[in-house]
């Protein structure tokens, strides 16, 4: 379905200096860095699979993205997306892919949603069979029929999105590329925009790209992760490979009674205490769960307690500083 080979992709940025004489140098000659985007990024994904891409900013997402959508050109490698190289057919290829950009809008602003959708339907020649039957699946599903006839930026972020989503399927794309599709959406947009993502991927067996920096995104819908880094593919597979892998850590919330003094054993780390409440780090490696709170409840009278993993977000902020994937 899609599969990436050896791709590579430089961007030269004007180096910009201070002062009137540089600025005067530069009309004459001109110097650039070379910023590495993508550093031989190999990977595939097949049909009806949603993986999650994520990494910092500038690991080089967004452009891999755009390659896939044949938008941008690599300077090296092969991409390969349902049997064709996306730039070099890429009018034909465009009827079999659907892309969202979070911050960027493919509807027209100042005119009804339906009739932005209309007008996509006459460029990707829709049947109007086809076009009705899939508006009527969409704008069920989306919850879009209150929002048809109002215009683009009379509608909340939420709204706007959900109508992107719809221009992006009208067509009946195989594959979709979101990229940060809940970027400035509140909780509610949120939980709505991941269950309609997974439930056209059950339905039409849509083959799922999604780049997030939420990771509650990442978590609640993609099977596997492509976690990208300086250009670099660092980790293809499951999400929770990487706490079995990279986190032998935990944390240990206790409540107690007042007036007690928290102890701090080997193998852990307190890293907050207010009152009665007290929050640990365990190394579980050096000690375990159960092992911390038969110590800690020889000096303490336990009311309550909370154990669970770090947030994956802070395992994959770490890994990057640590230099773990290296």
């Amino acid at each position: 379905m899609i599969e990436l080979r050896n791709i590579r992709k430089n961007f030269r940025r004007l180096k910009r200096r201070r002062g009137v004489l540089a600025a005067a140098a530069s009309l004459f000659r001109r110097d650039y860095d070379e910023i590495r985007a993508l550093d031989g990024v190999s990977f595939s994904v097949g049909k009806g699979e949603i993986a999650g891409f994520i990494g910092p900013n500038g690991a080089g997402k967004s452009t891999a993205i755009k390659i896939m959508g044949g938008i941008l050109v690599p300077d090296s490698g092969e991409c390969t997306v349902l049997g064709t190289c996306p730039w070099k057919n890429r009018r034909n290829y465009v009827g079999h892919i659907g892309v969202v950009f979070g911050q960027r809008t493919q509807l027209w602003w100042d005119v009804p949603v339906r009739d932005s959708l209309d007008l996509l339907g006459d460029i990707y020649a829709i049947t109007k069979t086809r076009f009705r039957a899939n508006l009527e699946e969409l704008s069920e599903l989306l919850e879009l029929g209150p929002l048809l006839p109002i215009p683009l930026r009379q509608l909340s972020l939420g709204q706007r999105m959900r109508c992107e989503i719809a221009a992006s399927l009208l067509h009946d794309p195989e594959i979709l590329f979101l990229d940060e599709p809940t970027i400035g959406l509140d909780a509610v947009s949120k939980l709505a925009l991941r269950r309609v993502v997974a439930e056209l991927n059950r339905r039409r067996n849509v083959t799922v790209i999604l780049t997030s920096h939420d990771m509650d995104d990442i978590e609640a819908l993609a099977g596997r992760i492509l976690l990208i880094g300086k250009g670099k593919i660092l980790y293809d597979g499951p999400l929770a490979a990487i706490r079995e892998r990279f986190d032998r850590r935990r944390r240990l919330e206790l409540s107690f009674e007042p007036g007690e003094e928290p102890p701090e054993p080997e193998g852990t780390r307190l890293i907050s205490r207010k009152e009665s409440h007290a929050v640990w780090e365990l190394d579980t490696g050096v000690i375990s769960v159960s092992a911390a709170l038969r110590v800690l409840g020889e000096r303490l009278v336990i009311t309550d307690m909370i154990a669970a993993s770090r947030p994956i977000e802070e395992i994959i902020a770490s890994l990057y500083q640590e230099g773990g994937f290296e």
